[in-house]
This record gives structure tokens, C-alpha cells and sequence, in this order.
């Protein structure tokens, strides 16, 4: 079976560098599946999952936006950062996840809405991939 080579990289450096069938992702124009010889294409991510599919072995990372860059051979991911399900506390996604949910019930004037949303996004995405 034909194979993508898969690149993910944040500011931190390569998080992963493999062979796979195929690479489902979330972009902000919708849900994506990349086979081998897909369009080129580039497009924002969103806080999500990007599932990575081998035969019957799969993998899962949280990234926290960036962009895809797709070639007929080649999937490059530039994310804000990208965790691997064994990178990832979980009770520091738990207590993240409560924190934001804290802020977003605040009646505070000075609370930043968006930001707290943002982080309950990035803390649930991190607790699916584990589990």
C-alpha cells in the first residue's frame, strides 16, 4: 500500500517524522482525509485531534492549531504544539480544563472570554487523545 511521509513540527522542534496511509485532521474549513497522491494544499488547523492511520495501527496527537501542508507524497504539520498521548498530564489537563471552566462561569468584568475558551479547547483536546 502507498504511504504519506508525515512531518509534524512545533517551535520546540520535530514531535514526529513517519510513514502512514493516511492523515485525518481538522482544518477551520472543515474535517480533512489525506490518502497518498492528494492535491497540494495548505490550510489553518484548529484545536483538534490529528489521527494517523497505518494498516491497521493508529496514532493520535493533540495539536493546538498551526497550518497542513500537503503534498502527493508529503503531510507537513506546523503546529503551535503537537503532544503524543504519552506527553500528555492528565491531571494537569484536568486541572486546566477546571480552571477554564471556572473563568468562562466568572461574572468578572475583567475575565478574557476568549482566552479561557481557548484553553478548555486545548485541555478537552489534550484529555480525548488520552482517553
Amino acid at each position: 500500500m502507498k504511504t504519506l511521509t508525515v512531518s509534524v513540527v512545533t517551535p520546540d522542534g520535530p514531535v514526529l517524522e513517519d510513514s502512514f496511509e493516511m492523515v485525518s485532521c481538522k482544518a477551520e474549513s472543515g474535517e480533512l482525509g489525506i490518502l497518498p497522491g492528494h492535491i497540494p494544499l495548505v490550510a489553518p488547523l484548529t484545536i483538534s485531534a490529528v489521527r494517523l492511520k497505518n494498516g491497521n495501527d493508529s496514532k493520535r496527537l493533540a495539536v493546538s492549531g498551526g497550518f497542513l501542508e500537503v503534498r502527493p507524497e508529503k503531510v507537513t504539520i506546523l503546529a503551535q504544539s503537537a503532544e503524543t498521548p504519552s506527553d500528555i498530564n492528565v491531571e494537569r489537563a484536568k486541572e486546566a480544563k477546571s480552571r477554564a471552566e471556572q473563568r468562562l462561569q466568572s461574572k468578572q468584568d475583567d475575565i478574557d472570554f476568549q482566552r479561557a475558551e481557548l484553553a478548555l479547547k486545548r485541555a478537552m483536546n489534550r484529555l480525548d487523545i488520552v482517553g
